[in-house]
């Protein structure tokens, strides 16, 4: 017999990777509607490794677009690990406009993070390549995630 996962970590995955997966859908339509390419913000992220040339990729290939992805993705468990650490035990949590106000809270604090105290060689990378609009659309998007993640998996640990 198997184990399951506790609610913790359960919360962590589910919103973490919806949060990844809709902020990425959002790099994407914005980076066609910004950059001419959907790929261009999601292979920017893969900077921290390839240096400048990564802001420029336009196409999808294997080593930007990948890596950017797999990089997206981490950061995205990152926080919602510190999203699901204020959620968990608190009989709150239980409540909706609890977890959207959370993930909003979070999303805000990441966006901060990301541009002003991160060292500019580990910044997001797509800042680069889309507007001050887009990169709201994809923060927004991102804290969307984490709420639909996190009420997806339930608070479980009553």
């Amino acid at each position: 017999m198997t184990k399951p996962l506790s609610p913790f970590i359960a919360r962590t995955l589910a919103a973490g990777s919806l949060g990844s997966i809709f902020s990425a859908l959002a790099l994407m339509a914005r980076g066609r509607r910004d950059a001419g390419s959907a790929a261009a913000p999601v292979n920017a992220v893969s900077h921290w490794f390839w240096d400048r040339e990564a802001l420029h990729q336009q196409g999808v290939d294997v080593r930007h677009t990948l890596l950017g992805y797999l990089t997206h993705h981490g950061a995205s468990l990152f926080w919602a690990g510190l999203f699901s650490w204020a959620l968990n035990k608190r009989p709150a949590a239980q409540r909706p406009s609890v977890v959207v106000a959370a993930s909003a809270a979070t999303s805000a604090v990441a966006c901060f993070v990301d541009f002003n105290l991160t060292p500019e060689r580990l910044t997001p990378g797509y800042e680069h390549r889309l507007s001050k609009r887009s990169l709201a659309v994809v923060y927004i998007a991102f804290g969307a995630g984490l709420a639909a993640g996190a009420l997806a998996v339930g608070r479980g640990d009553r």
